[in-house]
């Protein structure tokens, strides 16, 4: 979405002006259109870093914000609504960051676009599960059951994310106030204490020394360590933007002792729960895992899903296809075996969803049981250290005397 500077004249023929934010400028124009306004200058406004900052992390549609639209638009289709009255309803009660993307939707919708498309310009926004299923909904006449249920798979989704991030909350929280009560200590109290010893000559032993080095690095030259943040952050996002570098990457993810695994099941988890919701509405097995490829977020699950679904296309069962790769547990192509025998496929996805759902909170309790532990340890060595540094120059005055 952009931010467009207008002047305009109302049916009055008083000139008006004005920001508005639109997908492009058609949209733009279109909803000036619909206040009544008829517009004869509109610019795109160059947005500042602080705004930009301020549009990702506070105006961003959130997986809340989508599921209620999803759920309204289900129940407003199903009441006999056209899909054009049900946008221009949602439209003004939808989140502020919502809101333009709807109008720029029903624009699209009044110019002939069929749903899917329209939101297809929204690819932030709308993934390809979102709008394969409102095709498919579109193309079998069905589009407020398909709606509803890709809401309750999107309140599953967010109830699941809600959780595990909710469960690392705390040592995320413990681990930040380390690393902030750590620097203040360094920059702002110890070079206090390192004075006060040196006016009184005192002699220092190795900890307060290295303290010392500490604290005037940290004092002197912050600015090379928040060029080594940018530097790692950049190279990180450079190396893993290539093909190569990213399979690196997302392997070494899977492969960590904890993570890992936790990062495995939450895959599985929402895999299994698309696929399912994908293949009750009708969409081919096929067609479900190269959708699902596309959003899967991990490289190695992207290449064997789509090799996966090269096979099923072949002729072979999805079970056994899946049976050959390690990345897929043996509970998956079981499952999905039983479900093909007995033409439950989509019940059957369900059931092996929850089950990822329930090992990966139980992976992440365990986690954070076992870093609050680690976390204490770090901070007691911290801790004591710094007492040592602190404490041995005055002791060693003390004897002095």
């Amino acid at each position: 979405m952009e931010k467009f500077s207008y002047k305009a004249k109302d049916f009055q023929g008083k000139t008006v002006s004005g920001i508005i934010e639109a997908g492009d400028e058609r949209s733009a124009r279109a909803i000036l259109r619909e206040r009544g306004l008829i517009c004869y200058s509109l610019k795109v406004v160059q947005s500042n870093i602080l705004s930009y900052i301020f549009k990702t992390f506070f105006r961003r549609v959130t997986l809340s914000d989508l599921s209620n639209f999803t759920r309204q638009l289900s129940t407003m289709v199903a009441a006999g609504l056209t899909v054009h009255e049900a946008l221009s309803i949602l439209k003004e009660q939808s989140s502020e960051a919502l809101s333009p993307i709807i109008s720029d939707i029903l624009y699209s919708v009044e110019g002939g676009s069929s749903l899917a498309d329209a939101m297809a310009r929204h690819p932030k926004v709308f993934d390809t599960v979102y709008i394969s299923l409102v095709k498919s909904g579109e193309v079998a006449g069905v589009l407020d059951k398909v709606l509803l249920r890709l809401a309750d798979n999107l309140e599953k989704k967010r109830e699941f994310q809600g959780k595990v991030k909710g469960m690392m909350i705390y040592p995320m929280i413990v681990v930040l106030g380390m690393i902030g009560v750590g620097v203040v200590m360094m920059v702002f109290v110890i070079p206090k204490l390192l004075s006060l010893y040196q006016d009184l000559q005192a002699q220092l032993p190795t900890p307060t020394k290295v303290l010392i080095e500490i604290s005037n690095f940290m004092v002197r030259f912050w600015w090379i360590g928040l060029l080594g943040l940018f530097g790692a952050f950049y190279f990180f996002r450079a190396f893993y933007s290539t093909s190569s570098g990213r399979k690196k990457i997302d392997s070494l993810m899977l492969s960590l002792p904890v993570f890992g695994r936790l990062k495995r099941t939450t895959i599985l988890a929402e895999m299994t729960r698309t696929l399912g919701l994908l293949v009750s509405v009708g969409i081919s097995i096929v067609d479900a895992l190269g959708i699902i490829a596309e959003g899967v977020g991990n490289s190695i699950y992207e290449e064997e899903l789509k090799e996966a679904a090269k096979q099923v296309e072949k002729g072979f069962s999805l079970a056994n296809v899946l049976a050959v790769y390690e990345e897929f547990p043996p509970i998956v192509p079981q499952m999905i075996s039983v479900g093909e025998e007995t033409g439950k496929l989509d019940e059957t996805l369900g059931k092996l969803s929850r089950y990822f759902e329930m090992e990966s909170e139980q992976l992440t309790k365990g986690l954070t049981a076992a870093i609050e532990p680690l976390i204490m340890i770090v901070l007691g060595i911290g801790v004591g250290f710094l007492v040592i540094a602190v404490i041995l120059p005055i002791y060693n005055l003390t004897t002095q005397f």
